[in-house]
C-alpha cells in the first residue's frame, strides 16, 4: 500500500512572507506612487539609488530592470562586446552566462573550489596567462558571490589586473555580505545586483541596480539604460531600455531597511542548521575566512540528494537544487563554450550533490525546529 507524502508545510522560499511581514509600509509605498501619477525614473528611484548606495558603501547606484541587464549594462559600460572574451563560472543562474552572450561577447568558464562553490583563482590564473585557442582576448572577469558568499575576490582582482582584465562582481545572491570591513559589490570596478523576489533584498517583481564608484562608468550606464539619452529624446549612445519602475523602487526603499535584520535572521537559521547537521555526516556550509555569509541559500551536499530530499518531503519539508545542471552542460551552451584546463569537473560534481534547505528570514522558530529534527534524522 502506498502512503501518500504529505503536502509542503515549510517551502523552500516563501517570497510572499516578505510581503506580509511588511505589508502596511509597503502598501502605503505602492499608494503614494500610484497617487503620483509618475511611474518611470522619478523621485522614488532616485531616492532607491540614493539609500542603496550609502547603505552598500559605494559612491553611485542605478537603479534598472533586472539583474541580467545589470550585468549587461556594466559591459556596455566599459564597451566589452564582440571581439572580446569574459570568464565567469558555470555553476551559476544561466543569467551570468547569459549577459555576456547579450552584448555579444564571448563567455569562457572557469570551474569552482569545491568547497565554496565559487571561482577557482588558480584556474582563472591558468586561463589568463594561456587562454583557449582561438578564443578573443579575455577584457573582464565576473566573479559570482554565490548562495551569500563571497568568491576570493581580492585574489581574483589580484590576477585580473596583472592581466588588463576589469572585474565585475555578480553580487545577485550576496546582499549585505563582506570582505574584511567592505561590502561584497565595492571590490571590482563595478557590481551587478538581482533584486528578483527570493533574493535577500527583492522586489515584488523584477529590478536590479548596479553600484560603481567610477562616475564616468556610472553616468555611461546611467544614460545606456534609457536609450543613451543624456538630453531627453536624443540618444548620445546606442542604448537600451532598462529602467526600475517608481513601484518596484518604492517597495525597495521600505525593505532595505530592515534588511540587516533580515540578514541576521538568515545566520542565525544557519547556525541552527550548522548544529543540527552535527553528527550526520553531512557537513555545513564552508565559511571563507575574513568574510561574512549572508545565506541567500544554505546549501548543503550529499551523495544521495534524492533520498535525502525525498526525507524531507516525507516531513512536509521543501528543498530545491541550486543549479542541477551547470550551465555549460545545458541544451543552449553544450558544446559551443570554452571551458578552463579542469573542464569544469567540480563545478559537475557539485551539480550532483548541492542540495538547499528552506531559508528566508520569516521562517518560525517553530518551521526551523521542525526542519533541524528532520535534519538530526538524516544519516
Amino acid at each position: 500500500m502506498n502512503v501518500p507524502t504529505p503536502p509542503v508545510t515549510v517551502p523552500q522560499a516563501d517570497p510572499g512572507a516578505s510581503y506580509r511581514a511588511l505589508k502596511g509600509p509597503i502598501d502605503a509605498a505602492v499608494a503614494r506612487v500610484l497617487e503620483s501619477g509618475w511611474y518611470i525614473l522619478g523621485r522614488e528611484c532616485a531616492a532607491f539609488e540614493e539609500a542603496f548606495a550609502r547603505w552598500q558603501g559605494a559612491a553611485r547606484a542605478i537603479g534598472v530592470a533586472n539583474g541580467t541587464d545589470a550585468l549587461a549594462l556594466i559591459l556596455r559600460g566599459l564597451e566589452i562586446g564582440p571581439g572580446a572574451a569574459v570568464a565567469t563560472v558555470s555553476h551559476t543562474a544561466v543569467a551570468t552566462v547569459a549577459a555576456i552572450e547579450m552584448v555579444g561577447a564571448t563567455p569562457v568558464l572557469i570551474d569552482i573550489d569545491p568547497a565554496t562553490y565559487t571561482m577557482d583563482p588558480a584556474e582563472l590564473e591558468a586561463v589568463l596567462c594561456a587562454p583557449p585557442a582561438g578564443l578573443p582576448p579575455i577584457r573582464a572577469v565576473i566573479p559570482v558571490h554565490l548562495y551569500g558568499q563571497p568568491a576570493a575576490i581580492d585574489a581574483i582582482i589580484a590576477i585580473a589586473d596583472r592581466h588588463g582584465a576589469s572585474v565585475i562582481e555578480d553580487c545577485a545572491q550576496c546582499h549585505g555580505a563582506t570582505v574584511g570591513n567592505r561590502k561584497a559589490g565595492t571590490l571590482g570596478r563595478a557590481a551587478a545586483f538581482s533584486l528578483y523576489p527570493t533574493k535577500n533584498l527583492g522586489a515584488l517583481g523584477d529590478g536590479g541596480v548596479i553600484t560603481t564608484d567610477d562616475a564616468a562608468l556610472a553616468d555611461r550606464i546611467a544614460a545606456l539604460r534609457q536609450y543613451g539619452w543624456k538630453e531627453r529624446y536624443i540618444s548620445d549612445l546606442a542604448g537600451v531600455n532598462s529602467r526600475l519602475d517608481e513601484v518596484q523602487a518604492a517597495i525597495l526603499t521600505v525593505k532595505l531597511a530592515h534588511l540587516d535584520a533580515a540578514n541576521a535572521r538568515r545566520q542565525e537559521i544557519a547556525a541552527r542548521y550548522d548544529a543540527a547537521l552535527a553528527g550526520t555526516g553531512l557537513f555545513p556550509p564552508a565559511r571563507r575566512p575574513g568574510t561574512t555569509h549572508v545565506f541567500h541559500q544554505y546549501v548543503i551536499r550529499c551523495a544521495d540528494r534524492a533520498g535525502v530530499q525525498a526525507q524531507f518531503r516525507a516531513r512536509g519539508i521543501g528543498t530545491n537544487v541550486h543549479y542541477p545542471m551547470p550551465v555549460h552542460a545545458q541544451p543552449a551552451y553544450r558544446g559551443r563554450v570554452a571551458l578552463g584546463p579542469a573542464a569544469c569537473r567540480e563545478t559537475e560534481r557539485a551539480a550532483a550533490e548541492v542540495l538547499s534547505l528552506p531559508m528566508f528570514p520569516e521562517l518560525t522558530d517553530a518551521q526551523v525546529d521542525h526542519i533541524c529534527a528532520a535534519i538530526g534524522a538524516l544519516g
